[in-house]
């Protein structure tokens, strides 16, 4: 076995992974323009006060001493609740960070190529099989795809009813057929469908 073979599978699990998990640069970016911002008003200030000259905003006396009186100054509540949601917001940047966002996207099992396909794309086929199986107009059968199962909504004509357990047969027969890497659970639900102006 070549190197260049051996490599192969890890190459392409290197490819999906890349293809589904979504870029944090965006919240990078923006973290650092406003820390950015937060630096370089903290830099005028200080060459204003050191120049003489009046301040923007806040001298960075006047700043030290808002921030030492804060304590005595606001009620406690306030003051707790402002730091409930800089912690949260704290919570929320460092998740961001941290943990790989996810595109919905899916792989599909492929020891060859990195294949993935789109979860809207894998939407539209399941309601088609779906309204196809159930006999039913593109407008009754809507699907949604999550990062781990499948949801079908039937809305059939009022008096006409839907074998479910059918409808669900066929997706799942459809969405095997496809070869994802994580198998998803298929959910067939009914709702009576309105008829328009009713």
């Amino acid at each position: 076995m070549s190197s260049l073979q051996a490599t192969e599978p890890r190459l392409i699990m290197r490819m999906n992974r890349r293809e589904i998990r979504s870029s944090r640069a965006g919240w990078s970016i923006l973290a650092a323009a406003v820390l950015l911002l937060a630096v370089l008003w903290l830099a005028v200030e200080l060459v204003l006060s050191l120049t003489g000259n009046s301040a923007l905003l806040l001298s960075p006396t006047e700043l030290a001493l808002g921030t030492a009186s804060l304590g005595t100054a606001t009620i406690p509540a306030a003051l707790m609740a402002a730091g409930g949601i800089l912690v949260l917001a704290g919570i929320a940047v460092l998740t961001l960070a941290i943990l790989p966002g996810r595109k919905p996207r899916h792989i599909v099992d492929n020891d060859r190529f990195a294949v993935v396909v789109d979860g809207e794309v894998l939407a539209a086929a399941v309601s088609r099989t779906a309204r196809t199986a159930a006999q039913l107009a593109p407008e009754q059968v809507t699907s949604s795809v999550g990062r781990k199962r499948i949801d079908v909504v039937v809305r059939p004509s009022s008096g006409r009813t839907v074998d479910k357990e059918s409808v669900k047969d066929a997706v799942e027969r459809e969405v095997s057929s496809y070869g994802l890497r994580q198998p998803m659970p298929v959910n067939v639900s009914t709702t009576m469908h309105q008829a328009v102006g009713s």
